[in-house]
């Protein structure tokens, strides 16, 4: 594929500098920018103005209502919010759950929770990972047994991301215990507000409440909540999980990070002059915009082998988690390494908008240290690195 962008390109390029500049509230944006937290009207606030241009599912095809965007296009649009400060989209329902509907879903599930992801209706959260299955998801417990009209399900799910904004959860259910454990899996869609859902949060090593446990006891889902059919949801899961960790790779917001990496690199002292001159920063600063440069084309690359909005071969997209998780980890990492004793503190409230005490160092140094800590789970969660070398070496040797 060209990698140079056609004049087209760059004019859809200037279109989203100019869409931002004019929409992209500078409260939020400012948050971004020195790391204050994210409220749930933030985040909703920002998809509704993308859904409002018709750029919120901005990989889905037109006849689901996105623009139909071509691969550059769309790394044209990740990379830009990323540098203008924007928020991440949350991923769970338009960039995971929705893909799978697409494809597997019914004509009836289409019409009725799609344009629910769209107009913000819905909260998606991810109901994969369970005490015991975390990379080795297939050993998941959770069961769901027909009754009737419906399943009762029973069981455990952790680290569900935002589970407690959340009003919708999907998650993969043993419905068999037959056979390999991979055939008697089977994929729901169920409501937070059930009876028997209970949500309980995990505080992470940077004090943050990000994700969850969720309890499900005798809870009643409507078999019209199955998607696809009853024992494949394995099929599915994999074809999420390929979308997962492409996202996951962060090129965007990495780029972005980078380049504020810079900025505090050229603002620190050490022997008379500017860490970005110090010999070892310097070298280790130049390895990771190689490293990034690299990852940025494999990326295009990647994202151009799925094709048409589908996803990418699995082990396409474990080499692009692989690589982008290492770097994300060795930016925070330099981050804390160039702001020195300014990146050890860590005062929660200094996160808060509004905040009126004394931070400590300056005001972009105080979520560093949360990042840093943050960022150690990304070589983990979405199928550790260790697995996806793994899924790569199965390719390559086709077992």
């Amino acid at each position: 594929m060209d990698l140079r962008f056609t004049p087209e390109e760059e004019e859809f390029r200037q279109e989203v500098r100019n869409f931002l500049k004019e929409k992209l509230p500078a409260r939020i944006s400012e948050k971004v920018r020195t790391g204050k937290r994210l409220t749930k009207q933030d985040m909703q606030d920002w998809h509704s103005i993308l859904n409002e241009r018709g750029w919120f599912a901005n990989h889905w095809p037109k006849e689901y209502g996105g623009p139909g965007w071509s691969v550059a296009q769309s790394h044209i649009f990740d990379l830009e919010t990323a540098l203008a400060h924007a928020p991440g989209i949350i991923p769970f329902g338009v960039s995971m759950l929705a893909p799978v509907l697409m494809k597997y879903g019914s004509e009836p599930q289409k019409q009725h929770w799609l344009p629910r992801i769209l107009d913000g209706s819905d909260w998606w959260c991810q109901g994969y990972s369970e005490p015991g299955a975390g990379s080795d998801l297939a050993s998941l417990k959770t069961s769901a047994v027909r009754d009737g009209d419906h399943y009762i399900v029973n069981g455990q799910k952790t680290w569900t991301t935002l589970g407690q904004f959340a009003n919708m959860i999907f998650c993969l259910v043993r419905t068999s215990s037959e056979g390999k454990k991979q055939e008697g899996i089977s994929f729901l869609l169920i409501d937070m507000a059930s009876p028997g859902i209970e949500v309980r949060p995990i505080i992470l090593l940077d004090g943050e409440h990000e994700v969850n446990e969720v309890f499900f006891t005798d809870v009643r889902v409507p078999v019209e909540n199955l998607v696809g059919e009853e024992n494949k949801g394995w099929t599915y899961a994999k074809y999420l999980l390929a979308y997962e960790r492409t996202n996951i790779a962060g090129v965007g917001s990495s780029m972005a990070a980078l380049d504020h990496l810079r900025e505090i690199a050229a603002k620190q002292r050490k022997r008379g002059r500017s860490l970005s001159q110090d010999p070892l920063f310097a070298s280790r600063l130049a390895r990771l915009e190689i490293d990034l440069e690299n990852m940025k084309t494999t990326n295009l690359r990647v994202l151009a082998a799925a094709g048409g909005g589908g996803a990418a071969p699995l082990e396409l997209s474990a080499m692009l988690k692989i690589r982008g998780t290492e770097i994300r980890q060795e930016i925070s990492s330099l981050m804390r390494r160039a702001l020195g004793p300014y990146a050890q503190p860590f005062i929660s409230e200094a996160l808060e908008e509004g905040f009126n005490g004394e931070p400590v160092g300056p005001e972009y140094a105080a979520p560093i240290a949360g990042h840093y800590f943050n960022h150690r789970k990304l070589s983990i969660f979405g199928g550790s690195n260790e697995v996806q070398r793994e899924i790569i070496t199965k390719a390559i040797l086709e077992l």
